[in-house]
């Protein structure tokens, strides 16, 4: 999309989730006089400060995947309606354990902004929807760490030997929950959903240590997120129901631009994907 649209892009992280890291690289971007910011914020708060600096040295801001806080921010380019995925997660569990059972929450980290306005939701729409739902522990971070999740799945397996679900979010945490539960042999007993990517899930839908994984095209999401900033840097609007070039028809509301529905990954049909 960078260049379809004549713009350079910078794309970087810290290697782990760190919030004073991710800090110091937008530091970096000011300090370079790029023309806008995009951030997946690990902390919100945190970035606040610094990203009203950008704003302030004429720098446009956006966040994308994890928003920020709204009012430092020009777009908030999400990857789907945060209460409709929410739901759909719940939804999802309930079709592989019962509507009834207890289950467990395993998380990337505690501060990622979207994923507990995702588990937040989904917990007030399980206690209308889903009564027969226990929740036998608090959320379980795992730092957006892969081992992490496994280790924390093994302890968990241990400590509720009737669990019937789990829940992962953040992308490496379902792989990891799936990871223990295809260990101990427990595909049969133990239905396990959550935020993954079709080829990393792949193992562990084939032999049903993961039932079903729901995202989206990252790529497609970073497209949408260049295009907005080209258009904001260029005067032009974003409109609701706009047609984004390799992306599709958006869904604009005030600040927040929403790409679209999830996908569900399944064994049938994750070989037809290639992210």
């Amino acid at each position: 999309m960078g260049q379809r649209l004549g713009v350079d892009v910078i794309y970087t992280g810290p290697s782990t989730a760190d919030a004073s890291e991710q800090v110091r690289i937008l530091e970096d971007m000011i300090s370079r006089g790029v023309s806008a910011i995009a951030v997946a914020p690990n902390d919100a708060a945190a970035v606040t400060p610094v990203l009203i600096k950008a704003r302030n040295a004429g720098i446009a801001v956006l966040d994308w995947d994890t928003p920020a806080d709204e009012s430092v921010v020009d777009y908030s380019v999400q990857q789907v309606d945060s209460t409709v995925y929410a739901r759909h997660m719940y939804d999802l569990l309930v079709q592989n354990m019962g509507e009834s059972g207890d289950y467990a929450v395993v998380t990337g980290g505690l501060s990622a902004e979207n994923l507990n306005i995702w588990i937040d939701e989904g917990l007030e729409y399980a206690k209308v929807k889903y009564p027969g739902l226990t929740l036998v522990t608090q959320r379980i971070p795992s730092d957006e760490k892969q081992q992490l999740a496994y280790q924390k799945t093994l302890d968990l397996l241990k400590a509720y030997p009737n669990l019937k679900g789990i829940l992962g979010y953040s992308t490496p945490a379902p792989i990891g929950v799936a990871q223990a539960v295809q260990e101990k042999g427990l595909q049969s007993r133990i239905a396990v959903v959550g935020v993954a990517l079709p080829t990393d899930s792949g193992p562990y839908l084939e032999d049903g240590s993961l039932d079903v994984a729901t995202l989206w095209d990252p790529g497609k999401l970073g497209a949408l997120t260049v295009y907005v900033a080209s258009e904001l840097l260029n005067g032009r609007a974003i409109a609701d129901g706009q047609d984004v070039p390799g992306v599709g028809r958006i869904t604009v509301r005030g600040k927040v631009i929403v790409m679209g529905p999830p996908s569900d990954f399944t064994k049938e049909n994750y070989k037809d994907y290639t992210f």
